[in-house]
């Protein structure tokens, strides 16, 4: 599927001080944040969820403060609404915009996403159709929203559990086209392109052809659940409750031994595990950085 090239585009904006380093991050919950702060040499960095951090002051931001002195910060945004019809919120820009003035982070994403309608804003990431009428909106909003708060943003594919028959865009290289125009980077969630894969019946090894990937600049991998639909078929939900699965390790490893190293990090949102579990995990992204490191060495 393709549609018809839009004529926007925009400079790269400026980025932050720095990067992510090419290693290994968890989301950083509450009930690991002092032993992790005990020892930051068990990950490489972190990523926080904007919302989360947007008090205007408080023990809430003493936190934010250690935590970025401590590690290269990865900030993600869900509230953004990056594919919604209504304009870009201002007062949720002011307050990322203080946000990232605070904290200068390696990385900033958000999603390819609508979650906001009307002053009303969801619980859920919420698709867009993929054809170029939203193309052009996204981009727009993405310019907009990479003026106002100074930096690159990295934009992450969605986890989707229906298919709009008005789409005319592959979803690969409907990011890509955002990206060109733009500017801005990919974020590649390993989990939902597994997850959107099973429940459209795509082949991954195909979507990922359509991307140029290159233009990744941080990888997610999370645990997904099954469950079965009404017409008795299964269906993977995003869930981000359960560990990473063995596919979802095996296609990280394919991303990375095609596009070479990346950041990778681990989510986890829901049943929060002891930190522990959650750098099992670590470990095993570490072993599969190593293999394809060494694979491009031979």
């Amino acid at each position: 599927m393709s549609g018809v090239h839009p004529t926007l585009s925009a400079p790269i904006p400026p980025t932050g001080p720095g990067r992510l380093p090419p290693g290994v991050g968890i989301g950083l919950k509450r009930a690991h944040c002092e032993a992790l702060l005990a020892d930051p040499s068990l990950v490489d960095f972190v990523e926080i969820h904007a919302e989360n951090f947007m008090s205007a002051g408080g023990p809430n931001l003493i936190l934010l403060d250690r935590i970025a002195e401590a590690w290269p910060l990865s900030i993600h945004g869900v509230g953004l609404s990056i594919g919604g019809k209504e304009r870009l919120d201002r007062e949720h820009l002011q307050r990322l915009r203080r946000l990232i003035d605070r904290t200068s982070p390696a990385s900033f994403s958000e999603h390819l996403a609508w979650s906001s309608h009307d002053g009303v804003y969801f619980n859920d990431l919420l698709p867009v159709v993929y054809d170029t009428p939203t193309l052009n909106r996204v981009i727009a909003n993405i310019n907009e929203a990479q003026d106002f708060l100074g930096v690159r943003m990295l934009l992450e594919n969605p986890s989707t559990y229906v298919a709009f028959s008005a789409s005319s865009w592959h979803e690969a290289e409907f990011l890509q086209q955002i990206a060109q125009s733009t500017g801005c980077g990919l974020l590649l969630d390993v989990n939902n392109l597994y997850v959107s894969c099973h429940n459209h019946d795509w082949s991954a090894q195909d979507w990922l052809s359509h991307i140029a990937l290159d233009l990744v600049g941080e990888i997610h991998v999370a645990g997904h659940e099954a469950i079965q639909d009404a017409d008795g078929q299964t269906l993977l939900i995003d869930s981000h409750g359960d560990p990473v699965g063995q596919p979802v390790f095996e296609l990280l490893e394919h991303v990375i031994s095609r596009g070479g190293i990346r950041p990778v990090l681990v989510e986890r949102d829901n049943d929060i595990p002891p930190l522990s579990a959650l750098l099992q995990e670590t470990d095993q992204v570490r072993q599969i950085i190593g293999r394809a490191a060494c694979a491009a060495v031979l």
